[in-house]
């Protein structure tokens, strides 16, 4: 999730680590703070990898800034992701949600309708965060007002969701 939001965000403008940070930290802060602890070795990873590459700048204040681009290499790396990504990334509502703030950089309206049809189906199927046995439960059939509080919001979670991707996928196949 990490270094797919590095690669999206440095998609739409070179930036320097400092504001990729924040950038990163308002998607996926609220669930998933990014240290730098965790941002700058996935950089570094990722410029040997040769998918970024970094230039420095002189400051504005006082010490030089190291700037990072995308490569070509990492361009197409980030629309290899898109395009086919893991069922983690399809299943997992944050990682889920970093996909989509980047999925316009997939250029193909079929290849982005055909990632939008998989979350519709992971959707579409029966679930519950609670069960009886293998049946999955409703919100109707407990008795805990904060389990059927959750599964409550969950539900009208799901029903606008699943709204958006059936007219999303429905404008991108006309």
């Amino acid at each position: 999730m990490l270094e797919l939001a590095i690669l999206g965000f440095l998609y739409d403008a070179p930036l320097h680590g400092y504001e990729l940070r924040k950038r990163i930290t308002a998607l996926t802060g609220h669930v998933k703070p990014v240290a730098e602890s965790t941002l700058y070795p996935a950089i570094k990873r990722m410029e040997k990898a040769g998918l970024l590459a970094r230039a420095t700048e002189p400051g504005a204040v006082a010490a030089p800034r190291h700037v990072l681009t995308l490569t070509e290499d990492g361009r197409g790396e980030l629309r290899r992701r898109l395009a086919e990504p893991d069922r983690r990334d399809i299943t997992d509502e944050n990682r889920w949600f970093t996909m989509l703030a980047f999925l316009r950089h997939l250029d193909d309206p079929a290849a982005q309708a055909a990632v939008l049809r998989r979350r519709l189906a992971f959707l579409e199927e029966p679930a519950s965060f609670f069960y009886e046995g293998d049946r999955p439960l409703r919100a109707e059939e407990l008795d805990d007002p904060f389990r059927r509080g959750l599964l409550t919001i969950a539900r009208a979670t799901s029903r606008a969701e699943l709204t958006w991707l059936r007219e999303t996928i429905g404008s991108l196949d006309g």
